[in-house]
């Protein structure tokens, strides 16, 4: 008998474009090609510029402005002649409520009435919250805040529980720009190690610099060596805007907001005893131990956690703690965690303490009351314990290819958080060598300065030998932005950076603009939306014949990667 034939691999670790990518790629530019025509811009194939728009995050604020930008892009005819949409955060949530529809880029004005209306709507029920939190539990081998953020926090705003996946949404013969959803390694990130820059596409996921891919329909199952050992479901898109959009604040906000979405979730859930569901838990398990107490010991617990955040003491809620637990077992047990009297002006002690405490009781509990839905409760506080984002099987696990940072193939696990954490617009996707960018255009909706994320890119890619222009910002326009700047040199993509709230748009209001629509806030009203979107739209078009003029420029014969 012949030996049998090794398995492929079915990671791809090589910098190119997947095939599908490069198909879609070939039709889109000629695509690109009819519209310049129409907008009096003559080429060749060849010499067709391939173009990038770029959404920065910013929360709600990015998902709008890019929203009302691409409105006044579609109008003036200039977003037929984008290749790429790339977003991080805030605007992968406007790209995933665009891309549920078709060909969105051609009934645009159908598309965002539905999208405002939706936003301007009611929230998510809770059961159906609830609902979505325990399937994410069940179904799958790994839970961590991304999925508490998805439930609790992404549905407030973008009101849906969008089931989708990245690769239901993509039809190969779609009209609109390729999307590309961006993410980072909190690893790499954290050890300033490897390759930080992830990227989401309808065909694969993976390391952008680096060239490590999987198909993203395999993203999160369990790889050995380049194969697929076990299956999970496929992320949905709601996970996908939670994974990539989770950078609202620094973490001690997170912590108070969370813990608060928390406390409220639970109350809500407690309220459905009058549905009869605690009877029915009872039912089943004669023998469970009261369940309005066992909630109760959750609900002092965050409470606690909270406390301690807001430098409140806690002792009252933790001897109502020891003592339920008590009563509950019977007094057969106590909780081992020692009593002590938190010094509160330590806030690192005190948050260290809590850490501590908080596992110990989940521990607990876990021991002597480990049943539905009370095992989803306690993870989500070891969760927000341990603080675990994003956290997934790593697809290149164990895997021997000297083109991989060794720091990502050892872990069976990796995570995965927001980019804007470390660069709030998603330049690394579209700065591939394979994906030739001529032109990138650069909406930025940051909250505070509206350079930052053009500076970071330049210093970036001057560490990484990366071809990027440089990048001058005059001292006058550092507090009085204006709405339009280029950056060009020698072999280097041209960039556009559009900064949202600017002296053209708002005249003298940016400071007002800016806190009307800070980052760290509820859903807007329909208002706040309107008005938002006239806001970013004035940057488009304002600067129509700017940008033609720079697509113009951009004009020249492409090579290949082997040329």
């Amino acid at each position: 008998m012949s030996a049998s034939k090794p398995q492929e691999s079915e990671v791809r670790i090589k910098h190119s474009l997947n095939e599908k990518e490069e198909e879609f790629v070939a039709k889109r530019r000629k695509a690109v090609l009819e519209s310049l025509q129409k907008l009096q811009i003559h080429c060749s194939e060849n010499e067709v510029p391939n173009v990038a728009l770029l959404g920065s995050g910013g929360g709600e604020r990015a998902m709008v402005g890019l929203l009302g930008s691409l409105v006044q892009l579609q109008k003036t005819g200039l977003l037929d002649c984008v290749l790429y949409l790339s977003g991080v955060s805030g605007s992968t949530w406007c790209m995933a409520s665009l891309y549920q529809e078709s060909d969105w880029s051609t009934k645009l004005e159908t598309v965002k009435d539905k999208i405002i209306q939706r936003l301007s709507g009611p929230k998510v029920s809770w059961t159906d919250a609830f609902d979505k939190l325990k399937k994410y539990y069940y179904e799958k081998d790994i839970f961590s805040l991304t999925d508490v953020w998805a439930v609790m926090v992404v549905t407030d705003y973008v009101k849906e529980i969008d089931k989708h996946t990245l690769t239901d949404q993509w039809k190969q013969q779609s009209k609109d720009p390729f999307p590309i959803y961006t993410a980072i390694d909190k690893g790499c990130k954290q050890r300033k190690d490897g390759d930080p820059w992830f990227e989401f596409t309808p065909h694969e996921a993976g390391y952008s610099l680096t060239g490590a891919f999987v198909e993203t329909s395999s993203f999160g199952s369990k790889f050995e060596n380049g194969r697929k050992i076990k299956n999970q479901p496929e992320i949905d898109m709601l996970y996908l805007q939670a994974l990539c959009g989770s950078a609202f604040a620094d973490e001690d906000e997170i912590l108070k907001f969370l813990w608060e979405q928390i406390k409220e979730f639970i109350h809500h859930f407690l309220l459905k005893r009058e549905t009869g569901m605690f009877e029915e838990i009872k039912k089943e398990d004669p023998n469970s131990p009261p369940v309005d107490e066992c909630y109760q010991v959750l609900m002092d617990l965050v409470d606690m956690n909270l406390s301690v955040l807001n430098d409140k003491d806690p002792s009252d809620l933790d001897e109502s703690i020891r003592t339920k637990l008590n009563e509950l077992t019977g007094g057969e047990h106590e909780l081992i965690f020692q009593v002590e009297k938190l010094n509160l002006t330590d806030k690192e002690a005190a948050k260290q303490y809590m850490k501590q405490y908080t596992e110990d009781v989940c521990n607990y509990v876990n021991h002597y009351f480990s049943f539905w839905p009370f095992d989803i409760w306690t993870r989500i506080f070891i969760c927000m314990d341990q603080w675990i984002w994003g956290r997934n099987y790593n697809f290149l696990h164990n895997m021997n290819d000297e083109a991989v940072p060794s720091i990502l193939l050892k872990s069976e696990k990796r995570d995965y958080e927001d980019a804007g954490l470390l660069l709030n617009s998603p330049y690394s996707s579209v700065l591939r060598k394979e994906r030739n960018t001529d032109l990138i255009i650069s909406l930025d909706f940051s909250e505070t300065d509206p350079f930052k994320t053009v500076k970071e890119a330049a210093e970036t890619c001057k560490k990484r030998n990366i071809p990027f222009p440089e990048v001058n910002i005059p001292s006058e326009d550092v507090k009085k932005p204006k709405d339009f700047y280029v950056f060009k040199c020698r072999n280097a993509p041209t960039v556009i950076h559009i900064p949202l709230f600017n002296v053209i748009n708002c005249g003298d209001d940016i400071e007002a603009y800016r806190e009307k629509y800070h980052t760290f806030q509820g859903p807007y009203s329909a208002e706040m939306i309107t008005d938002l979107m006239e806001v970013a739209g004035k940057n488009i078009t304002n600067n129509k014949d700017r940008l033609l003029e720079q697509i113009r420029l951009a004009i020249g014969p492409k090579y290949t990667n082997n040329e």
